[in-house]
């Protein structure tokens, strides 16, 4: 792991304040809600965070700067138990959240008060017909409930939880530590109790303790139109209850939109490939085209168009997340040039060969119009 000095990109003399807005600085750039899935960003927000809570501490900080990360190991620091969840649970703590993910790991809550469950992650498949008018979905999940046989106190017939005798109720242990340096002071969750600051002395057999148990709940997911697999909805107060009646976590559903093998997505647009024939690209025709609604749409070709050009269909492609307007169907024209001919269709191109001339270096408006004159004459 680097210098955590260099992580935060501060001098080795900053002060605390610089210290605070750099590690936002930091922290903001490699933030989950600007990094969606990366896992390298996530270790870097880790690494950043852990290198924060040490230098802001004066006691961390001065053990860091004499012994390096080893002088942290058993004395308060992390000894390599920093977790991503931490992380996450230090910038609340400190900047209020970024973003929507604000709840998207349970952290530890030191003292008495009730622990918050952990949130969920949920994965939610959509089509691209469903993202143009938006969905409602029910969909099943397991999650930690209240023990209906001690109503969520952990304890043997629902008694009332006591506070923990090895913490006095605080949910913490502090403890005094000597060194030929000076002595110190480290506070750390209480381990009897884990730092809730209550404890049962009869537990309950059905939820051993915990308050809560296993059960599946069917939850109702309102899916705007016009998202997309980089977005997600976070439902609040909808996961796991926390340990011995502490309040729901979320649920973070995660959304997958799976691709159609019709249509390719560009933004709020949509992209159709369509074949024409020699004949079609050369007189023009009428087109039915499949809108992703599973209907069509009627596309005029002009007399002449060239392969790759694009037709646009405004306001059937998907519409814009949040907003009013609609994206388009842009209808990309591909000749089809076959490679067997039948006698007739050879005569007919040996007769058009006759006529026409040499394709020119750079097609304008002009020339287009000139050749494929000539052709409707030949085929006419």
């Amino acid at each position: 792991m680097a210098d955590y000095y260099e992580l935060l990109r501060v001098p080795r003399d900053a002060g605390g304040e610089e210290i605070k807005k750099a590690y936002r600085k930091v922290a903001l750039e490699y933030h989950p809600d600007r990094n969606a899935g990366s896992a390298e960003a996530e270790e870097r927000f880790k690494e950043v965070t852990e290198a924060y809570e040490v230098l802001r501490d004066p006691q961390k900080r001065a053990r860091y700067d004499r012994y390096g990360k080893e002088g942290l190991r058993g004395r308060g620091g992390f000894g390599g138990g920093f977790e991503f969840s931490d992380a996450l649970e230090v910038f609340m703590r400190d900047f209020g959240g970024f973003g929507g993910l604000e709840s998207l790991f349970g952290g530890r809550r030191a003292g008495a008060r009730p622990r918050r469950g952990k949130s969920l992650r949920l994965r939610l498949p959509l089509t691209l017909r469903e993202v143009r008018t938006g969905v409602s979905k029910k969909v099943r999940v397991a999650v930690l409930e209240s023990c209906d046989s001690c109503g969520g106190t952990g304890a043997k017939g629902g008694a009332r939880a006591l506070p923990c005798a090895a913490c006095g109720g605080s949910g913490e242990e502090r403890r005094v530590e000597r060194s030929v340096f000076g002595q110190f002071v480290s506070v750390a969750p209480c381990r009897s109790c884990r730092g809730e600051g209550t404890a049962t002395a009869d537990r309950c057999p059905k939820c051993h303790g915990e308050g809560r148990i296993r059960a599946d709940r069917r939850i109702l997911v309102n899916v705007p139109a016009g998202v997309s697999s980089d977005n997600y909805l976070t439902l609040r107060g909808e996961g796991n209850v926390g340990p011995r009646g502490g309040p729901r976590g979320d649920i973070v559903v995660l959304l997958e939109v799976a691709g159609d093998e019709r249509f390719t997505r560009d933004g709020d647009d949509l992209v159709l490939e369509v074949p024409l024939t020699f004949g079609q690209a050369a007189l023009g025709t009428r087109l039915e085209v499949p809108t992703v609604e599973g209907g069509t749409a009627r596309v005029d070709v002009p007399a002449g168009v060239q392969s790759g050009e694009v037709i646009r269909v405004k306001g059937e492609g998907l519409p814009e997340l949040n907003g009013h307007r609609r994206g388009d169907l842009l209808v990309r024209l591909a000749v089809w040039v076959p490679d067997r001919l039948t006698s007739d269709q050879e005569a007919v191109i040996r007769k058009l060969r006759e006529v026409e001339d040499s394709a020119p270096e750079r097609i304008d408006d002009g020339e287009r119009r000139g050749f494929w004159s000539r052709v409707k004459e030949v085929l006419g």
